[in-house]
């Protein structure tokens, strides 16, 4: 693992902030409607920025839009500085969510060297499908996604986790064909999706609590939000929210709790935006 020094990270940031105005754009041509959420709007909220140690940046959107906007990376997306990446579009990917990345740059995750794909830096952009309203149906839904992104992450964690016995078991569940895996996830998918409920969330991403979703109308109505000088679309009950998410997210963790992403290689750009902030 190597450690990022402080301008490294804010040249991560920049790259990141620009594939986040590229999304932006798209969506705002397109008529798509999406969110920042997560540690990007608690950044927005708490910082007008980048939480000064994250390295990541997060955009969900409605199963509906989703699909809206990786039609629109087709068309739309400037392709010349920019790819777009889920399962459906690149071989061995095994994330049930999709990423945008910036070409010329490199960012590898700790034991994700051997992924056969590129991995440039990225933004993650995550589909929301419908949870079952009832709270047992809803705990039956999450052991579902959990054990299909168990089997995704096996080909990590079979490499990656410390104890000789789970590295064994991913081992195990790594033969299990990504297109079966993908086909079943395909299914759940639609199931979840086939009528409205009251909470929604992203099926393969953990959710922070045992509440096993987030609320629809978090995500269905939005306001603008400076980050980094720049405006985005974000949840517009964001206290709610945040509240739910991080508890008490107006005051930082401390410093040995601040969680950042162990990275094995990085390769940077000199991004116009990390200029634009030096030069400010």
């Amino acid at each position: 693992m190597i450690h990022l020094s402080d301008e490294t990270l804010r040249r991560l940031q920049m790259v990141q902030l620009e594939l986040l105005i590229e999304i932006d754009r798209v969506c705002v041509k397109c008529g798509i409607h999406y969110n920042i959420i997560a540690g990007t709007l608690l950044g927005a909220v708490r910082h007008k920025g980048y939480i000064p140690w994250d390295d990541d940046a997060d955009v969900a959107l409605m199963r509906s839009e989703y699909e809206k906007f990786r039609e629109a990376c087709k068309t739309e997306l400037d392709t010349t500085r920019y790819y777009f990446q889920d399962h459906r579009n690149t071989e061995g990917y095994r994330w049930g969510y999709g990423k945008l990345r910036r070409k010329d740059t490199l960012f590898l995750r700790e034991h994700q060297e051997h992924m056969p794909y590129e991995q440039g830096v990225f933004v993650d952009i995550f589909p929301l499908d419908g949870v079952p309203d009832n709270y047992v149906l809803r705990w039956i839904h999450n052991l579902k996604c959990t054990c299909i992104r168990k089997i995704l992450w096996s080909a990590v964690g079979r490499i990656s986790d410390k104890n000789p016995m789970l590295r064994l078991v991913y081992r195990l569940l790594y033969r299990i064909p990504s297109r079966t895996i993908f086909l079943y996830y395909h299914r759940l998918i639609a199931k979840s999706n086939k009528k409205k409920t009251r909470m929604v969330r992203k099926l393969m991403f953990p959710t922070p609590n045992r509440v096993y979703g987030y609320y629809r109308e978090w995500y269905e109505q939005s306001a603008n939000y400076e980050f980094e000088r720049h405006i985005f679309k974000g949840i517009k009950k964001f206290h709610e929210y945040l509240s739910f998410k991080f508890g008490d997210y107006l005051t930082p963790p401390p410093v040995n709790q601040r969680k950042t992403h162990p990275v094995s290689q990085i390769i940077l750009i000199e991004s116009e935006q990390f200029h634009e902030k030096i030069g400010q």
